[in-house]
């Protein structure tokens, strides 16, 4: 059913109050039995629930607490039945939910198991509350119902909370400003779907420890290189991050892709954001300049190629960063692999990030791996041939 059109709201895009009910709380092990949802936009409101067919028995506890039995799913539709329409109500709209990850986590997994990708921003209710009334100590639904004078048509059943939720969502609208609503909604949403293909799913997959990034454009074009030793937290700054310069705006804004690679220590990020500043030619980088008197052809103070063995640390896998006549040509997990990448010679050229940070670290008595020729030797710089 619909109504007349909303007034202004604290958010710009369509939402949609949503509400589950389960088998139990295991996202392996439980499936949905009824979904309601309670969509909200330009043309006002509109209420849609079915029940589901979990394909499972559900137990009597769930069946006391919710009123849905077995007989009453057993004629339901299935999951797979319904996907198609449901993503095609809840795609592109905010999601709202009591206990959001719960509903989202659970929706999120069915609709893989039929392969389709879900990733709306979300905004949590108990969140919200919580922000908003930070004095109070209870936030589930039934304090909700108590506090604001909410009227359920029913309890533990989908549509009639997910309503539950949009009438939380109307009276809110009328104890705050427009302006201090839309500040905690902010700061309370999680945005699941940032730019392109990236979502915060994507980035939970990131490195956390040391590593360089590049973000690109949608042709495919570098925008931006950086490096971090907390990896994840500095990619998700940059994309969602709630404090950023004009120019940081304007970067998130162009981001489309993003790549990265795990470097095992600082060092190799240093080493690896320059190469790939050099050869990705980023747009929002600063290019760096031959310092006065450095020379192309410095003297390389070794007799081959060297690796530099870096430990990241809590019992991680050393790392050795393979670097010949001032050329940087990547990291390997072992020195079997760090010497099959020594004898790449024929990519060795001058590279004048690398020659001012690795003779950073050698005159600081930074040991290293003589690679080639013969067997590989430890050392320090002042073992080698002067720097």
């Amino acid at each position: 059913m619909s109504s007349s059109p909303l007034p202004e709201s604290a958010v710009d895009a369509p939402i949609v109050f949503v509400d589950l009910e389960t088998t139990g709380g295991s996202l392996a092990d439980h499936r949905i039995t009824e979904i309601g949802v309670v969509e909200a936009g330009p043309h006002g409101i509109s209420r849609w629930s079915t029940l589901v067919n979990p394909g499972q028995a559900i137990p009597p506890f769930i069946q006391q607490l919710t009123g849905i039995t077995n007989e009453m799913v057993r004629e339901a539709p299935s999951f797979d039945e319904i996907a198609s329409e449901l993503h095609q109500r809840l795609d592109g709209r905010l999601f709202i939910a009591h206990n959001a990850s719960f509903d989202r986590g659970f929706l999120r997994s069915e609709f893989q198991r039929v392969g389709l990708a879900f990733n709306p921003d979300v905004l949590c209710t108990v969140r919200l509350s919580r922000a908003l009334n930070p004095s109070e100590k209870r936030h589930g639904l039934d304090a909700l119902i108590a506090r604001h004078a909410l009227v359920p048509i029913a309890r533990h059943r989908a549509l009639a909370d997910a309503d539950l939720l949009w009438q939380f969502w109307h009276t809110l609208h009328g104890l705050w400003p427009l302006d201090v609503l839309r500040e905690q909604v902010e700061r309370t949403m999680r945005r699941y779907r940032i730019a392109g293909d990236i979502t915060e799913d994507l980035l939970d997959t990131a490195p956390a420890g040391c590593g360089v990034y590049a973000f690109y454009d949608e042709a495919g074009t570098a925008l931006f290189v950086g490096r971090s030793v907390r990896l994840r937290q500095r990619i998700r700054a940059h994309l969602v991050g709630e404090r950023r310069s004009a120019r940081e705006l304007r970067l998130a804004a162009e981001v489309r892709r993003v790549e990265w690679r795990d470097t095992g220590g600082e060092l190799g990020a240093l080493l690896a954001e320059a190469q790939w500043i050099a050869t990705l030619q980023p747009r929002y980088n600063r290019q760096p300049r031959a310092a006065r008197g450095e020379a192309s052809d410095a003297p390389w103070p070794f007799s081959g190629a060297i690796a530099v063995v870096e430990h990241g640390g809590d019992g991680a896998v050393p790392v050795f960063h393979v670097v010949d006549r001032w050329c940087y040509l990547g990291a390997a997990p072992s020195v079997e692999h760090a010497s099959a990448l020594a004898v790449d010679c024929a990519r060795c050229t001058f590279e004048s990030s690398t020659y001012r940070i690795l003779r950073t670290h050698l005159e600081r008595g930074l040991r290293v791996m003589q690679l080639a020729p013969g067997p590989a030797v430890t050392m320090t710089a002042s073992e080698a041939a002067p720097i």
